[in-house]
């Protein structure tokens, strides 16, 4: 599965992973504020990793 993913598009998704992540650890250290806001990087990562792989399509079509 992951042999369709190029190297950008494996970066993008360990980036939101991680982002994942470090929101968590921050919800339970107790910085409520902090881990919405870099839980919200989350969406916002995987979007662009979309828009930058339908804008790739697009340019081989």
């Amino acid at each position: 599965m992951f042999k369709k993913f190029t190297a950008a598009e494996m970066l993008m998704l360990v980036a939101a992973f991680m982002s994942l992540i470090f929101s968590e650890a921050l919800w339970f250290t107790g910085e409520a504020q902090s881990a919405i806001f870099v839980g919200l990087w989350v969406p916002s990562i995987l979007g662009f990793t979309i828009l930058l792989k339908l804008i790739k399509n697009q340019k081989n079509d």
